[in-house]
């Protein structure tokens, strides 16, 4: 399992001394704020929120800056990025309409080129997802996927134009002990005796957040990055069903799993996306199931950036094995979805 703050000597020729992480209180953020504050001289973190409250913990971290901001704010977006050398860009959104995943993978993209040039930032990493065919955005199966590739259009045509120096990542699903993915299937085999799925024979390549971060401090520090696009994928492919029944063995709560077929699953996740709270799953979510989450082989992988990826199993057994011996409930799953747990 690699360190994420275990960095190569090439760490002098780039290293930016004020990071502005976008999406920094998220999942992905948090690991990354944590492995560059682990480095020995590490840059200084502007980290945005619009809740700062609800990420305090960020600010034990040093030396982190967090700010309340809201990023769709031009002149919000300018203020955060004064004085900055770089900026990491991980504000994403699994569901929501049409509008909202352009406001999110388009527009923002859009914005922060331009407030980047405004304040004279070049150096740009933004994080996208496997799936994303920037030789066929129209095509692709849901709204998450066409507006992820538009969103990379967008950058890279800034790039193409000496705007910004770009260094696009994507990922496939990321795991980890504070994921809404592993950890969600595994309480729901706590709850319920029999585990409808759809999408269970899709094929995922999971990537654990501490390489995710360690590709980004990389990236950060490492020139020859620029201008390329990385995908982030663990050591093994695995179909959906083949994660949800290692979840259920590792917590010790192993479950049947009932694969639904698509239009089974369409209509069940709209029934889902219909209850009130946190969205488990939407129909969007099952399109983007039509693209396999597996490294194309097409550009490079974490192995060209020194890293040797971790294994689920190696990750998400002791992490949920743990657990099992704590109390859960369904008001627990509930604030693991929203973040709070």
């Amino acid at each position: 399992m690699t360190a994420p703050n275990s960095l190569p000597s090439f760490v002098t020729s780039l290293r930016p001394e004020r990071v502005l992480v976008l999406g920094g209180s998220g999942f992905v953020g948090r690991a990354l704020a944590a492995a560059l504050c682990n480095l020995p001289n590490p840059p200084a973190l502007r980290i945005p929120s619009r809740r700062p409250v609800q990420a305090r913990a960020l600010a034990m971290l040093r030396p982190v800056e967090l700010l309340a901001a809201d990023v769709h704010d031009p002149a919000d977006l300018d203020r955060l990025l004064a004085g900055c050398d770089a900026v990491v860009n991980l504000v994403a959104a699994l569901h929501g309409s049409e509008a909202s995943f352009e406001r999110i993978h388009v527009e923002l993209p859009r914005q922060l080129v331009a407030a980047c040039q405004r304040q004279g930032v070049r150096r740009l990493i933004h994080v996208s997802a496997l799936g994303v065919d920037e030789m066929a955005v129209d095509q692709a199966p849901s709204m998450y996927l066409r507006s992820k590739g538009r969103g990379e259009q967008v950058l890279r045509a800034a790039a193409a134009a000496g705007t910004v120096d770009l260094t696009l990542l994507r990922p496939s699903v990321i795991f980890g002990p504070e994921d809404r993915f592993v950890n969600l299937f595994a309480e729901l085999q706590r709850l319920a005796p029999l585990l409808p799925l759809a999408g269970a024979g899709v094929n995922f390549q999971p990537v654990w957040v501490g390489d995710v971060a360690a590709a980004l401090t990389r990236c950060l520090f490492d020139p020859a990055t620029i201008g390329q696009t990385f995908e982030c994928a663990g050591p093994a492919v695995m179909r959906l069903g083949e994660i949800v029944r290692c979840a259920g063995i590792w917590a010790g709560q192993a479950r049947p799993v009932l694969p639904l077929p698509e239009a089974l699953g369409l209509a069940q996740a709209a029934l889902m996306a219909l209850l009130p709270g946190p969205t488990l799953m939407s129909p969007d979510n099952i399109r983007s199931m039509r693209i396999p989450n597996v490294a194309t082989g097409r550009q490079p992988g974490l192995a060209s950036l020194g890293i040797a990826p971790a294994s689920m199993e190696a990750v998400m057994a002791p992490h949920l094995a743990h657990r099992d011996g704590q109390a859960r409930s369904a008001h627990d799953l509930r604030r693991m979805l929203a973040g709070r747990d």
